[in-house]
């Protein structure tokens, strides 16, 4: 009995030791809520960050981290996705498929609704990756007036090496045409005349801006590249923009059309994806509207978010290396582009822009903002209210920082303009729209 009983307690001692084990491996893989990060103690937690986090930590450039930094960690909370999202992405996705054309490039074929590729696995894992992110889960109609009761106008603040400030706001009005899963909601908007997806964008101020606007639309045949239009004032007409304009600068910032939606702009077709690596990072994903107030509630020179923007949370995302297709790569601005996207919401928290000898150029922080849908209060809580996106200039110390917010307290709300004046496709969706902007 005695060599019995040795057995059974030597047995349970290795099953304490390896439940043990399992839970020094669990501790191991997220970061205590209630943990500081700050500059004595930021290299514990390198294993958290993005590559373009622990270069601004590291100051190996002249855009480096306050010696002030604080980062208030706080517990992960996944909020579900609609469930008419995932009833389209059940019903819809299994037949989706990426066919690659003769020149290199993607066409994605059977694409109905919700995200294509809910699961992404295989050789192709980074292109779908990428092909989630421009079909993620959002609002219909996202926008942003200053005589819409409740929103605001976005910002552009922009900061040089010399520590010079300036800010630009702009009205905005994106719009789903097509693809909808929203209930109530037409697949296929009967005015989308073939496109998809709209974004229009118009400064408010300064005056002597006021009126300039630009608009992009992605067609339904996403082989077809997109189409950029801008209004000049002082012309009184609208301009189609070469293909080359998605390496165009928005409206003096560091953020170029293919950047647009939450950094990531670049469509389904003409890049494709590396998937690097599974990790769980820091992201800003729980964000207050404290980033309203420019540049006062900002850790300055860097702009880095203060304690009083929400917490940091450790969530799961793909890393993916995201490059145009061969062909199309000469003459393009981005070498690489290194996503870190959000495994339960399909959306950017972070990304890191090569310039094309691959020597890093931009780093970039994105911060999201739970909001409930106006139409669907049932749903709870989405990742479809204000952003916050950050673009640091490695190479000539130039930073932008665009956010929803303003210092009232004002922020994107989605969808609560529908049935007014806002959702109006022909004027804000459509190149003869932006024909009526001064009248």
């Amino acid at each position: 009995m005695t060599g019995i009983r040795r057995l059974l307690l030597g047995v349970l001692v290795l099953a304490l030791c390896l439940l043990g084990l399992g839970t020094v491996q669990a501790a191991e893989n997220t970061i205590p809520p209630g943990t500081k990060i700050t500059m004595q103690n930021w290299q514990q937690y390198k294993a958290f960050m993005p590559d373009g986090m622990i270069a601004l930590f590291d100051g190996q450039y002249a855009w480096k981290m306050p010696p002030d930094v604080e980062m208030d960690v706080g517990a992960t909370t996944i909020y579900p996705l609609p469930k008419p999202f995932w009833d389209a992405v059940e019903k819809y996705s299994a037949q989706t498929r990426l066919v690659k054309l003769p020149n290199g490039a993607y066409n994605l074929v059977n694409y109905i609704s919700g995200v294509p590729f809910p699961h992404p696995s295989g050789p192709d894992k980074g292109t779908e990756i990428a092909d989630d992110v421009t079909f993620r889960p959002g609002g219909v109609l996202e926008t942003g007036f200053p005589d819409l009761k409740g929103t605001a106008s976005s910002s552009f603040c922009t900061v040089d090496r010399f520590g010079s400030k300036a800010c630009t706001r702009v009205d905005y009005d994106y719009r789903q045409l097509a693809y909808n899963w929203f209930p109530g909601v037409p697949h296929i908007d009967p005015h989308a005349a073939g496109a998809w997806y709209g974004e229009w964008l118009m400064v408010e101020e300064p005056e002597e801006s006021r009126y300039t606007a630009d608009l992009t639309l992605f067609w339904q045949d996403v082989s077809r590249d997109p189409d950029d239009y801008v209004f000049i004032p002082a012309l009184r007409r609208s301009l189609r923009l070469s293909t080359s304009a998605r390496c165009a600068p928005l409206f003096g910032s560091d953020m170029t059309h293919d950047d647009q939606r939450v950094g990531w702009n670049g469509g389904a077709s003409v890049f494709e994806g590396q998937f690097l690596r599974d990790q769980n990072i820091l992201a800003l994903v729980d964000l207050t509207k404290a980033d309203g107030t420019f540049p006062d509630n900002y850790d300055m020179p860097l702009g880095w978010a203060r304690p009083s923007w929400g917490k940091w949370e450790v969530i799961p995302v793909w890393v993916t290396d995201v490059k145009r297709i061969e062909s199309m790569r000469p003459g393009y601005c981005y070498g690489r582009r290194v996503m870190y996207t959000s495994q339960n919401y399909y959306a950017n928290v972070h990304l890191d822009l090569y310039d094309a000898n691959m020597k890093l150029w931009k780093v970039v922080n994105i911060g999201l903002n739970p909001e409930v849908d106006k139409l669907h209060p049932e749903w709870g809580l989405q990742y479809f209210g204000g952003i916050l996106e950050q673009y640091w200039d490695m190479q000539n110390q130039h930073a932008s920082h665009i956010f929803t917010a303003d210092r009232y307290g004002n922020d994107l709300i989605p969808d609560i303009a529908f049935g007014t004046r806002f959702d109006n496709i022909s004027l804000y969706q459509t190149p003869g729209g932006l024909m009526q902007l001064m009248r």
